[in-house]
Order: structure tokens, then sequence, then C-alpha cells
């Protein structure tokens, strides 16, 4: 990595919260996806990145929420670079907290964000108490009021959907492909494998694959195995176990990958958030 980029990364251990403060100029990330929903403010520069096939610039002062599976980069356009601190929260803890704040929450609905760029200075003002309290292990009950008024201030940029089998706006080819990737994520599968498992051929499958989620059918299942990878990590298993566990080559191929997606080796990842020694 760029030695002018640095990350801060941190998790707290009640809630499994991560807290992140980085820096980077110039390219930052590639597209990619979390397993969480992101929600964070731009400190200083100017933050680009694209997602929901739009191209997105935030500034000092503006939040940034990403949903679970949005595909995203991240690029400094000027030279000063940018920073930011930003939460990641887990869609399970968050849709429990969130139920208990809405007495009558929509049936059969699925939690999202209504928009990615927002410039709310309450909803600022609460990820940043939250980001200091959790990251800096603050006492508990600091951390856990300004949880709650982080939730608080989230509740007006919230957009309940209805759950749906299929999402209409994607091709359903690669909506399959996409249930075929995780439900084996795991397993040395071939293109050939998915495209027989959707009823086409390979070119048009990666062609609406693509077309569809921004990644070839082989960079997302990268990522969903680099998703899994982190929480095995953060629980304190090694890196080799995680590699063999979730197929890749070995401890270096992981490796790789992981320094590519977050900036961190497995090893460094799994000593922040587990306080384990390498």
């Amino acid at each position: 990595m760029d030695k002018r980029n640095w990350i801060d990364l941190s998790q707290d251990a009640d809630t499994g919260i991560e807290s992140i403060r980085a820096h980077f100029r110039g390219h930052a990330y590639d597209p990619h996806w979390h397993d969480s929903f992101l929600v964070g403010v731009t400190e200083q520069g100017v933050q680009q990145f694209d997602c929901r096939r739009v191209r997105h610039f935030s500034t000092p002062g503006k939040i940034f929420m990403l949903e679970p599976g949005e595909i995203h980069d991240g690029h400094a356009p000027t030279e000063e670079g940018f920073t930011y601190s930003m939460l990641y929260l887990d869609p399970h803890w968050l849709e429990r907290e969130l139920l208990a704040l809405f007495e009558q929450a929509p049936d059969n609905s699925q939690l999202g964000f209504a928009d990615t760029l927002s410039q709310d200075p309450r909803l600022a003002t609460s990820i940043n108490q939250a980001f200091q309290a959790l990251h800096h292990g603050d006492l508990r009950i600091v951390r856990q009021s300004a949880v709650d008024h982080l939730l608080g201030a989230l509740t007006s940029h919230l957009d309940w959907r209805k759950r749906q089998a299929f999402d209409p706006r994607l091709p359903r080819v690669a909506q399959v492909a996409r249930d075929y990737l995780h439900a084996h994520a795991f397993e040395d599968i071939g293109l050939d494998d998915l495209a027989r498992a959707c009823g086409v051929d390979r070119f048009r499958l990666t062609r609406a694959f693509k077309s569809a989620f921004g990644l070839a059918p082989h960079g997302y299942l990268i990522q969903l195995r680099l998703a899994r990878a982190r929480q095995m990590l953060a629980r304190g298993e090694t890196p080799a176990d995680v590699a063999s566990a979730l197929g890749f080559a070995d401890q270096s191929h992981l490796g790789r990958w992981f320094r590519r997606a977050y900036h961190l080796t497995p090893a460094d990842y799994r000593k922040r958030c587990s306080n384990l020694p390498d």
C-alpha cells in the first residue's frame, strides 16, 4: 500500500461493530462489497466512489451509507486525498436493534438505506460520537448511549422494502448465478459449472452477471470468501486455517486478495479485532 495511505481499525466486543478511520490518495479500492451496513462521514478531501450506477462525491461533513452487497469502489480525485471515519454494522444486529425502535415494522420487509449520500448534521454528529466511543473503548454505558443515539438518527434514513425472492430490476440468470455462488462459495467450482446451473452459456452468463452486479462471477466469489475470512479472523482463527477452510490455494493466496481488498494483512486484521498475537 502507498505509504501516504493509512488505516486504523478496531472492533467493539459487545456489538461486533468495526470502526475504521482511513486516509487515501489516488486509487483507494477496486470495486467490492461488504456483508455489513456501512455508515461513515468524510472528514477531509473529496471521496469519490461509484455505487448504484451513480458516481458520488462525498466532501467534508457528508455522510455515506451503503447496504450489504452494494458494489462500490474508492478514489481520491484531488491531490490531497481524503480521510473518513466509518462504522460496519452487522445486518442481523442492526435489524434486531431497529425493530426495538419500530413498534410496527412492516411485515415481510427488508431493511435498506433510502439514499447513498446525505448531509444531515444530526446524523453526522451521532456517527462521530459513536465512532469515538467505540473506537477508543470508552465506558460501556457511554458506548451503548452513543450507539442508541446513532440508531435514533438513522431512522429517518431507512427504507423498509418488501422482501422478494428475485429483484425485478436484475436479470434472473444473474440472480440464479449469485445464489449458486453463495451456496457453493467455498468449493472449487468452475465457470462451466455455474453456466450449467443457470442454463446458459458461459459468455452470456458473464455478461449478464457483470451488468447486474458490477463484478465478474470470479470476482464476486472472491468477495464472498473474503467476507467470510473477515468473520473467521475476527474470531481469532489463524490465517492458515482460514485459507484452508475457504478454498484459497494457501495462506499467501488469501493474503494477496485480502491486502488488495482491505489494505491490511489477514494477520494484522486478526490482531486488531481479536487482540490475539500473530
